[in-house]
């Protein structure tokens, strides 16, 4: 495939051959990451160089935060849609574009050091995994993958190949978030004896046509239609249910609200608790069946304990879709008269903590047991692109690293799973992939990919 813009003759004169800088900056797992100057010698040489895959809506926002960073080099764009490459070719003429990854990354991996990825979901495991193993450092955004055996894969994947990566769950990074970490560990509250978590924004995403028809509506002029498919099965192009930004709410593009903000929502009682995979889930709302995920749920998530926990397990619940906690079992902060639209409430053995999602710190209740002086105060402002590049030059781990990315997005699939099989308890067996009690939901752990498409491992 012929592609536009900077060829590798353009490429800055480096002191050092991209050759040693990616045997270097891929070796972390085998040994630099005791040995940072390697990697930082090389870097402070040359700019890192960047690929986008991806590069309208959220992987725009994730090409333009990368881009900020003063090291960074965007040498490639991708995307199915002329219209989000052209826009994004705007800010940087100079890089190659490509509609197809999978050309991008068989014939220019010479090229780039990194990649970053913002397609639907269902796009997410193929390019990441293959970018992996070709040696290069990833930026995936959140969800990792829209199935628990593309997640595993992607975690291993990365972990045997030391590439340096970063799972797109920006609050993870803020301030506000890791000052909730810390009480908790701290032992603000005591020991954390339950979790309640609600999402209620507006689902913006929802198509505004859900009625699917054998015959296919235009299809723009700037999409390849075939190519935004990807892994998944052909199927008419319909207007206004699935491209741009309302695939979310299908089956076989996305993973719904609990996919789209779970992994946001999770990762402060995942990091605090230190809670690895559930040991069963239930979801107490009706569930969905057909092409479209429910459009709201309630979901009981059981842990086991750890020593921050109360008991030998705890249970974490998740509400959407304009559902929320129990408000009898919540104490709000002054001033605050109804719940938030978003937030967690940490239940411990002599205290809470309230966290409104949408901004502001962590509030120990009753407020005047915790005064302002007790609250952490060495925090610093973090960025998360930035922390993610910086790990690349460093030769360290990034704050959301796939060892830690990958079994949080795994706690938040096996719950959104339950959306499918609604009612009962699913017994979630971590290291067998399996629902042990029920074969309709361990059907849903792993997805074939369509001819052509097809990755050894993967799908």
């Amino acid at each position: 495939m012929k592609t536009t813009g900077r060829d590798s003759s353009s490429h800055l004169v480096r002191p050092i051959t991209r050759r040693r800088f990616l045997k270097q900056s891929g070796a972390i797992g085998a040994g630099v990451l005791g040995c940072p100057s390697l990697v930082r010698s090389a870097s402070l040489n040359s700019m890192l160089q960047v690929a986008c895959i991806g590069v309208g809506g959220m992987g725009g926002s994730t090409l333009r935060a990368v881009a900020s960073h003063p090291q960074v080099k965007i040498v490639a764009l991708c995307d199915v849609d002329a219209e989000y490459l052209a826009q994004a070719a705007k800010a940087h003429p100079e890089a190659s574009r490509h509609k197809d990854w999978r050309e991008l990354l068989t014939n220019h991996t010479d090229k780039f050091d990194a990649v970053t990825i913002g397609t639907p979901d269902h796009m997410h495991a193929a390019p990441a995994v293959t970018a992996i193993r070709a040696g290069k450092h990833v930026y995936l955004q959140k969800p990792m993958a829209g199935t628990l055996h593309e997640c595993r894969v992607i975690t291993e994947e990365a972990k045997r190949a030391g590439v340096v990566t970063q799972l797109g769950n920006q609050g993870r990074s803020s301030i506000e978030s890791r000052m909730a970490v810390e009480l908790i560990r701290s032992g603000a509250i005591g020991k954390i004896k339950e979790v309640l978590l609600w999402e209620n924004k507006p689902l913006s995403w929802w198509p505004k046509n859900t009625s699917l028809k054998t015959a296919s509506d235009p299809v723009p002029t700037s999409l390849d239609w075939d190519l935004w498919l990807g892994v998944r099965e052909p199927r008419p192009y319909l207007e206004n249910a699935y491209h741009p930004k309302t695939w979310r709410a299908w089956f076989d593009f996305g993973v719904g609200e609990m996919g789209d903000m779970g992994c946001h929502h999770f990762d402060i009682s995942f990091d605090a608790l230190k809670l690895t995979a559930p040991l069963r889930v239930r979801q107490t709302t009706p569930g969905s069946s057909g092409p479209l995920w429910g459009e709201r749920r309630q979901v009981e998530l059981i842990f086991p304990g750890s020593e921050i926990t109360s008991d030998e397990t705890i249970k974490l619940t998740w509400h959407d879709g304009d559902l929320r906690p129990d408000v009898s079992r919540i104490a709000l902060p002054q001033g605050l008269k109804t719940l938030p639209e978003s937030g967690t409430f940490w239940i411990g053995e002599h205290g809470c903590i309230f966290k409104n999602y949408r901004g502001g710190r962590p509030i120990v209740l009753p407020e005047d047991t915790f005064p302002a002086e007790k609250y952490p105060m060495n925090l610093q402002p973090q960025d998360h692109y930035h922390d993610w590049v910086n790990a690349i030059i460093e030769g360290r781990k990034a704050c959301a690293d796939f060892r830690h990315g990958g079994p949080l997005t795994e706690a938040v699939l096996v719950g959104a799973m339950a959306d499918r099989a609604a009612g009962e308890w699913l017994e979630w067996d971590q290291d067998k992939q399996i629902f042990t009690n029920s074969a309709q939901a361990t059907a849903l752990v792993r997805r074939a990919y369509r001819d052509g498409w097809k990755i050894e491992g993967l799908g």
